[in-house]
């Protein structure tokens, strides 16, 4: 098991030792420099041949200049974290990055089987959950989904075996509104949130994560109508009051890019009676925001979908730049297996992410008039 978690001094190290990006690739979020291009490992069979390419692809991301690395428990059915596992490892060993330079997420909520288990699926879960009591009768909604406290233990300590890491730097609830919501009340959906963050809060403390957050579809991007709307306010407020001022409730995820743009164009986020954007909201709440689909899964790369702007010719730099771009984005995650995607799109890092005024100007000029 690797120990450490990544560190101020360990990613501003990561960053000079990067010369070969620009100056403002990496940002700054909470002591941390963060590289503006995140890679995500969601994509892709549960083959051992997939899990060559996902090692690989985290490997070359990092030494060309990414430190942020997402993955989720239930990606490739636990092999995304173990290819990942593997890939720290292989940096570290053969100094390509330390620990301490590597900002490190995964994701916890979701039911999932064991890839390396011939078993199917559902035989898998009532092999290694039910028989142990892990989960019990009612603890699986109908979104196959479950955050009872017995289960995220239970897949947390999965995915730092995966990982082979004593530390995550950043462990999320993945999908949680989106998953429960259907088969419960937004009050009772709250109250389980909140036992949710002091299990989190007490994890934290036992050292085995340092932040937390929530990885999301809709909740923070639809109308307050909608029955799977959240409240950014009202999640950090219960967080303030659950961890104190300094609470581990740091970071969320969500889908954003040129089109699915609600993130940007709804404000939706309501405090004092003034109406915010999630991303506003977030900077406001001092909350970082990493984004998934910024290519859409390459449904953005066609000839003549994006717009052209910033003398950008590849699509996906166009797709990316929007993103990374974007205020109160820290990162698009983008998944990325083949070498010559990775070279592609790493090739951005090269680029200036474009200032808040350019970024606005850019809007303008994208919008219909």
């Amino acid at each position: 098991m690797i120990s450490g978690y990544s560190t101020p001094e360990g990613t501003l190290e990561f960053a000079k030792n990067h010369t070969n990006v620009a100056k403002n690739h990496f940002k700054q979020f909470n002591g941390l420099a963060l590289s503006s291009i995140g890679i995500g490992t969601y994509l892709g069979n549960p083959d051992d041949a997939t899990d060559t390419l996902v090692k690989d692809a985290v490997v070359k991301s990092v030494t060309l200049g990414t430190n942020v690395i997402d993955t989720a428990i239930n990606y490739r059915s636990q092999k995304a974290e173990r290819s990942v596992g593997k890939a720290i490892a292989q940096l570290i060993e053969k100094n390509k990055a330390q620990r301490d330079q590597l900002f490190i997420s995964t994701k916890n909520g979701y039911i999932t089987n064991d890839g390396n288990v011939k078993e199917d699926f559902w035989e898998n879960i009532q092999n290694t959950l039910v028989k142990s009591g892990v989960i019990k009768s009612g603890d699986i909604s109908s979104g196959y989904h479950c955050m009872t406290i017995p289960y995220l233990q239970d897949q947390l300590n999965r995915s730092l075996k995966n990982l082979g890491l004593e530390c995550i730097d950043l462990m999320y609830l993945h999908n949680a509104a989106e998953g429960q919501l259907q088969d419960m009340t937004k009050d009772e959906f709250m109250k389980r949130l909140g036992e949710v963050f002091e299990f989190y809060e007490k994890q934290r403390k036992s050292g085995t994560i340092r932040y937390y957050g929530m990885a999301t579809w809709d909740c923070f991007r639809v109308p307050q109508e909608h029955p799977q709307y959240l409240s950014i306010f009202d999640i950090a407020n219960m967080a303030r009051d659950i961890g104190g001022s300094e609470n581990g409730f740091k970071f969320i995820q969500l889908p954003y890019n040129m089109y699915l743009d609600q993130a940007l164009t709804m404000k939706n986020q309501m405090q004092d009676g003034v109406a915010f954007n999630i991303f506003e909201a977030a900077i406001k709440l001092g909350i970082g925001v990493f984004t998934s689909v910024p290519l859409m899964q390459a449904k953005l790369l066609g000839q003549g979908v994006l717009p052209e702007f910033g003398e950008l010719t590849h699509p996906s730099h166009r797709a990316i730049q929007f993103v990374r771009s974007t205020p109160g984005v820290i990162a698009p995650l983008v998944g990325q297996k083949s070498p010559s995607h990775v070279d592609e799109n790493l090739e951005l890092a090269k680029t200036s992410v474009l200032s808040t005024a350019e970024f606005s100007e850019l809007v303008s000029k994208l919008s219909p008039s």
